[in-house]
């Protein structure tokens, strides 16, 4: 190596043979040649040739000059860097170069060189690719370790070769490139930052998604270095996690993507940063948090990550984030769970418990993307969710948020279709799933009409595609329909009837576009477009849209005639999509890509388009029945036995018959149903019974081969199959067939004769078939039928008893175990009531004598004869169909007339009666009487006594029943604005006179002032003022408050002169009017109207003004003159201590006329002892009392009805002139009104409702305030002025004493004031005698509460006392100054005693 050094210095450059002198004296061509032959020389030298090596060192140096190394010519320059790259391979491993700078020269000029490999298709790729090669197979750059700068040319370096990188380059460029760059960091003693970033730049993924080559390149890179460049890696993220140096890289704000890329390179690379991220999990900056969450999900989520079963800590920290405090992140971790749930089906476990959570959360977003994550891993494979996941899913059907429902409910559907429908993962998971078409169905209960269409379009998509092949989509259909609960099987019927009423009410718009125009016109359209717009979502907006689509029905007559085609009974499920397609086809518009009118119109027509049910489509399903009856059906494939599905499918079909009657109208249809009628299953012959009622009005003429075979066997049925089947037998004679006379005298005459006694068991069809031709054909049989009743129902069959009772003390059997006789009784009962149902008037007074009859019953606890042979549970079967006879005649109006009060109060006690059975199906025959508006209102206040029940459950049940019918009325109202003259009988609040009559007559309330009765009375009353105050509606609580004043202004109507029950009622309204002010803030304003009471029920107001409108139906009243303004103001400030409190003894005797409140009354109740007011002790005792009496309960269940029970036997015997046995056994009387209470069919106290109304001093303050100011008071006297210029009962009349007594001084109410106050602030004794009138009003309050109470209303009595003064002395009539008299003599005597 000296030697050549030495030869070096002589300075005399040799060239290969054949080169001559290459200096800048040459051309650039020249030039070009002649390098090209020294690179040949270098190309084919070896490092082993030393001779070669020495001769050719000067070329070597000359090479490296800057002559050529910053040559302008690429060519030269390429040349160049090739030969170099040949000579750090020929004297490897020294270089012939030993200056640093030079060095770095030469490895700056052959990386600008590199730069060449970008242009794949260049003519001198070759010599690029072939430079490439040589310094990455001799690892030419690590001579570069040594200099200062070996940085700067590293860098450059790997930049040139990450720029020039694309997917031009083969393998061998890629390996050629890694093979380069990785010998310098494995081979290197650091890697600098600049150089790291230079790498983990390509990463990021901007630059990923730029340049796709160089991020491979990068990948492989680092994945051959993975060992050495990680503590480089590690410490850079040190750097920025956890000291915050954000400024060591330009890559900081990219940590986490860097994070992300390096872990699915290698997650070797990243053993020492994974427990930074769990401290960075628990930082307090919610986007630093955010940014790990979302990190860490797709970390955790990756296919084939192990990273939660590597690192447990970390994956227990993350879930811990499900739970955190900021909505993104809690809304990130929930995203991920899909991932997570279809890559690592393990986890599912470690999820459920926080989605479980998370499905609760307060956002709705997170709730909405549980279900998503949810529904996205079921749909991939059902597999992968337990069934606790599916259940959060169907929980969130139920959301408060329709977007979250609406995704859990089209989650559901989906899931089902693929498994359950298509079978995709067998039977097994099809089972798994089955019960989400029942979930699904019962949505359909739901009150918002966007989850009952949505329920409708699940239905028609994904349970039972319409788009399936009919007899495919009857199959499925009909297994659907075997396979369902039976509340969804009620929401499908449901569905089909809404759908049904939709089409009609479509249908009745249709022909009345067709009607020539007119004022009714245009009310009858408007009326039509209401209906419907209620049947679509946001009835606000859709309404002008429904309003738009009758004007276009009214213009374009091709709509018109599609619509009509579509509405059609007879069309068929492909003419409906026709249909559909024409008219949304005709509506649209390509300009108007969002169009809300056509979607309104397309909702619309998705309800009303037959696309399940057509001709077709029945003769599919009953072949498909027929299959099952003949045992060829795959049933048991289906999973439901072939009885079972025997049964669903003529179910099915009878529910179709009332929706769709013309689609059943074929002969093959007929036949098959007369098939079903000769089997021996009585649901299958019930069912198709009640398929030829509906669906045979033209059997008759366009089938009279089916006829002549149906009738004989219709005859057959009601003379001798079972009681239903008989019914149906003759409503399908009636339905059917034209001369129906002579087939029911056919039927009549031998069923009339044979009837007898002696044989029970085939008594019980004859009556039932007798009963329905009695509703059906009253005057036909009129009088062989009263002859019946008369002679055979009541003095045979009801007034006797013949076989004794099962001794038992069950009250209740099931139907099987119920004595032949107490059946024949029964249906002897229902003929009375069918009998007079189709007669539908009273003039024979056989409508009196019936009710007295079933009243009898009631009041003999079922035991008519009262001779004891009758078993416990026949009694409680005679009491319930006596019960629900009264309720079916109480909706014909000409014998809901005659049912008087003591009738009606018997029958609202079945409600209570001691058997659990009668209460529940008397309330359910009462709901469905009241839903569908034929019991009058005064029926719904029966379910006010439920609050009694022993029974959550029913007391729930009753509580529904009263949301549902208040609710029901008020939607009536609205949508019916012309049945004002109705509203007594509609109207919800007018409920509550008949809760106060039937508490007052209630037989367990005996005494007026007893606590626990009080209590029982509170609550019932709440039971059903919370309801009816829930929304203060028109001002509806100052109509209650009004409406309970008013009571108090009269007497009971059932018995007026009983002081006793005259004095129940006030209380009962104190009560009532207590709940009002401590429920309600607005009680004190005006009412909107004058309430009307039901004149049966009260007597004539004590005031003259109510005299013209009591018992009048809704009759317009006129504004509260001044007269009726300053009495009620006079009222409200003198009772301020004593009488405007309804619960103030004053007012509760005030309720007496003035002439019988003087002076002995006053003695009567002045001469009370003191032993007598205390109040604690008297309520001890009572409550011992009637501890012991219910505690005698069982022995004395007869609640006081014997008196009753006879006079009600004898007149039934009178009326139909028959001698009865009855006579000889008088029943004793019971004085009702002072037997304690007999809880026994009532049974035990029901739990205590709410803790106890509070009346607030705030409240009782508001009631002070119902005087109008003196501007309001001039329009109401103007108003009234107008309005009663004609009335003969004029102001000036009304102002008049009509009495001889003088009027009241003004000095002498200052008086009764202060006599009040000072009484209540001063006297214990007085004290005690109010909380004796006032108990369970006052909610418990102190004297020291009481006192600051009376403090503030006297403040507001002497700010309107001087007001007030002149009016109340002019304005005061002698009756309200006589019960001034009387409540101040009240307080005077107690106050001398």
């Amino acid at each position: 190596m000296a030697h050549s050094k030495n030869r070096a210095t002589d300075g005399k450059i040799t060239y290969p043979p054949g080169v001559k002198e290459i200096s800048d004296k040459i051309s650039k061509e020249e030039m070009v040649r002649r390098l090209k032959m020294v690179v040949k020389t270098f190309m084919d030298m070896d490092q082993d040739s030393e001779e070669e090596k020495e001769l050719y060192l000067n070329l070597a140096l000359h090479l490296a000059s800057d002559f050529f190394l910053k040559h302008p010519d690429k060519d030269v320059r390429l040349l160049v860097a090739c030969c170099l790259a040949d000579i750090f391979r020929i004297y490897a491993p020294e270089a012939p170069y030993t200056s640093p700078d030079k060095l770095k020269d030469i490895f700056m000029f052959i990386t600008r060189q590199l730069k060449g490999l970008e242009d794949t298709k260049s003519a001198q790729f070759n010599r690029y690719f072939y430079l490439l090669e040589n310094i990455a197979w001799v690892k030419s750059y690590n001579i570069c370790f040594e200099l200062e700068d070996s940085n700067e040319i590293f860098t450059q370096l790997y930049r040139t070769l990450f720029q020039v990188i694309n997917n031009g380059h083969n393998q061998k460029v890629h390996m050629h490139m890694v093979d380069l760059m990785s010998s310098i960091v494995c081979e290197g003693d650091s890697v600098s930052q600049e150089l790291l970033d230079t790498v983990l730049v390509n990463l990021v993924p901007a630059h990923k998604n730029l340049n796709k080559q160089a991020y491979d390149l990068a990948k492989a890179l680092l994945k051959r270095t993975a060992q050495a460049i990680e503590p480089y890696i590690t410490n850079f993220f040190n750097q920025v996690l956890m000291l915050g140096k954000t400024s060591v890289s330009d890559l900081s704000e990219h940590v986490f993507d860097l994070i992300l890329e390096l872990y699915n390179i290698d997650s070797h690379l990243l053993l020492s940063v994974l427990p930074q991220l769990e401290f960075k999990l628990k930082s307090n900056d919610n986007d630093e948090r955010l940014q790990v969450v979302k990190l860490l999900a797709k970390m955790f989520g990756a296919k084939d990550s192990e990273l939660a079963s590597q690192n447990k800590p970390l994956w227990q920290c993350y879930l811990g984030r499900f739970n955190d405090i900021h909505v993104p992140v809690r809304l990130e971790c929930v995203k991920f769970a899909s991932h997570c749930l279809m890559n690592h089906p393990d986890l599912a476990k470690d999820l459920t418990e926080y989605l479980k959570v998370r499905s609760h959360d307060p956002e709705e977003a997170i709730r909405h993307d549980v279900i998503v994550s949810i529904v996205t891993a079921s749909k991939k494979d059902l597999s992968l969710v337990n069934d606790q996941l599916l259940n959060f899913v169907r929980e969130r059907t139920l959301d408060k948020r329709w977007r979250v429902r609406k995704e859990a409910m089209m989650g559901l559907a989906q899931i089902y279709k693929k498994y359950a429908l298509q079978a995709e993962a067998g039977k097994e998971a099809a089972k798994q799933i089955s019960w989400i078409k029942d979930k699904l169905l019962h949505i359909y209960y739901q009150n918002s009409i966007d989850d009952r269409l949505l329920v409708e379009r699940i239905f028609a998509q994904y349970l039972v595609p319409h788009n399936l092949e009919t007899t495919e989509r009857m199959k499925c259909l009909y297994y659907l329909y075997a396979t369902l609960d039976g509340n969804a099987v009620k929401a499908l019927n449901e569905m089909w009837k809404c759908q049904n009423m939709l089409r009609h009410h479509v249908k009745d718009l249709l022909d009345l576009i067709k009607q020539p125009k007119s004022d009714s016109y245009s009310k009858a359209v408007f009326s039509k477009v209401m209906v419907i717009t209620r049947n679509l979502p946001d009835p606000g907006k859709t309404q002008d849209f429904v309003k738009k689509l009758a004007q276009v029905l009214e213009e374009d007559e091709k709509i018109r005639k599609q619509l009509e085609t579509l509405v059609s009974p007879s069309c068929s499920c492909k003419q409906a999509e026709v249909c559909v397609k024409e008219i949304t086809k005709k509506l649209g518009s390509p300009k108007q890509p969002s169009n809300p009118f056509l979607e309104m119109v397309k909702f619309l027509l998705e309800r009303i388009a037959p696309v399940h049910i057509d001709t077709e489509s029945i003769s599919a399903l009953i072949k498909q029945v027929n299959k099952s009856i003949e045992g060829t059906a795959d049933d048991e494939d289906e999973g439901v036995s072939t009885e079972q599905a025997i049964r669903a499918g003529l179910e099915l079909l009878k529910v179709l018959s009332f929706t769709h009657p013309v689609s059943f109208h074929s002969a093959e249809t007929f036949e098959s149903l007369l098939g079903c009628l000769k089997m021996d299953d009585e649901k299958v012959a019930e069912a198709a019974l009640q398929i030829f009622k509906n669906t045979g009005s033209k059997l008759e003429e366009s089938f009279p081969h089916i006829k002549s075979v149906l009738l004989p066997v219709l005859q057959q049925k009601a003379k001798k199959g079972p009681p239903r089947q008989a019914k149906y037998a003759i409503h399908c004679i009636h339905a059917m067939f034209s001369n129906r006379d002579t087939h029911f005298a056919q039927i009549f005459e031998p069923l009339h004769k044979s009837l007898d006694t002696d044989n029970m068991e085939q008594l019980i069809t004859p009556l039932t078939t007798l009963g329905h031709l009695a509703m059906l054909a009253p005057e036909q049989f009129a009088a062989p039928l009263k002859s019946l009743v008369a002679n055979f129902i009541v003095k045979d069959l009801l007034m006797n008893d013949r076989i004794p009772g099962k001794k038992t003390t069950k009250l209740w059997v099931p139907d099987d175990e119920v004595s032949p006789e107490t059946l024949a009784k029964i249906q002897g009962l229902k003929l009375m009531v069918r009998w007079l149902l189709g007669v539908k008037n009273n003039q024979s007074k056989s409508g009196n004598s019936t009710l007295r009859m079933l009243t009898a019953i009631l009041s003999s606890d079922g035991d008519l004869t009262e001779q004891g042979k009758m078993g416990k549970p026949d009694m409680s079967r005679l009491r319930l169909a006596a019960g629900c006879a009264v309720l079916r005649l109480a909706q014909e109006p000409c014998y809901h007339e005659i049912i008087t009060l003591e009738q009606y109060q018997l029958c609202a006690l079945v409600i209570n009666d001691e058997c659990y059975q009668v209460r529940q199906a008397f309330a359910q025959k009462l709901q469905k009487g009241l839903c569908r508006l034929r019991l009058p209102l005064e029926y719904l206040a029966v379910f006010t006594l439920c609050a009694k029940d022993p029974v959550k459950e029913r007391r729930a049940h009753a509580r529904q029943c009263l949301v549902k019918n208040i609710n029901l009325r008020r939607e009536y109202l609205k949508q019916h604005a012309a049945v004002s003259e109705k509203l007594i009988s509609l109207l919800p609040e007018y409920v509550v006179p008949y809760a106060i009559h039937l508490l007052v007559h209630d037989p367990d309330y005996v005494k007026v002032q007893d606590i626990e009765q009080l209590k029982d009375i509170k609550e019932a009353l709440w039971f059903v003022l919370e309801i009816l105050m829930a929304k203060n509606e028109n001002n509806s609580h100052a109509f209650i408050r009004k409406m309970v004043e008013n009571i108090k202004q009269t007497k009971d109507g059932q018995c007026p002169d009983d002081p006793k029950i005259n004095e129940k009622l006030y209380t009962v309204c104190d009560v009532a009017m207590n709940i009002v002010i401590s429920k309600s803030t607005t009680y004190s304003l005006e009412s909107p109207k004058d309430p009307v009471l039901p004149a049966r029920y009260f007597t004539q107001p004590d005031k003259p003004k109510a005299a013209n409108v009591l018992g009048a139906v809704n009759k317009p009243l006129s504004a509260t003159g001044k007269l009726q303004t300053k009495l009620s103001r006079m009222e409200t400030i003198s009772n301020a201590s004593s009488n405007s409190n309804p619960s103030s003894p004053g007012r509760s005797k005030g309720r007496l006329d003035s002439a019988d409140v003087d002076h002995s009354e006053n003695e009567d109740i002045s001469m009370k002892s003191p032993s007598e007011t205390e109040k604690p002790s008297r309520g001890r005792k009572r409550g011992a009392a009637a501890n012991q009496d219910d505690k005698g309960q069982e022995s004395k269940p007869k609640r006081g009805r014997k008196k009753a029970a006879n006079t009600s036997t004898d007149d039934a015997e009178d009326q139909w002139g028959e001698d009865s046995s009855m006579a000889e056994a008088t029943l004793e009387t019971e004085d009702e009104q002072n037997s304690p209470p007999k809880r026994g069919r009532r049974g035990r106290p029901p739990k205590s409702a709410a803790s106890k109304d509070e009346t607030s001093s705030k409240g009782r303050r508001g009631c002070k305030k119902t005087a109008p100011p003196a501007d309001e008071e001039n329009e109401e006297e103007q108003e009234e002025e107008e309005d009663d210029e004609d009335d003969a009962g004029s102001e000036n009349m009304e102002v008049k004493p009509k009495g001889t007594q003088t009027r009241v001084a003004k000095s002498f109410l200052t008086f009764s004031l202060d006599v009040d106050r000072s009484l209540y602030m001063c006297l214990g004794l007085f004290h005690g005698f109010y909380l004796t009138h006032t108990i369970c009003f006052s909610g418990g309050r102190s004297r020291a509460a009481a006192k600051q109470e009376e403090e503030s209303e006297e403040e507001m009595d002497i700010a309107q006392q001087s007001e007030d003064e002149e009016d109340e002395s002019m304005d005061s009539s002698p009756k309200s100054a006589d019960k001034k008299v009387a409540s101040i003599s009240i307080y005077l005597s107690i106050y001398l005693e």
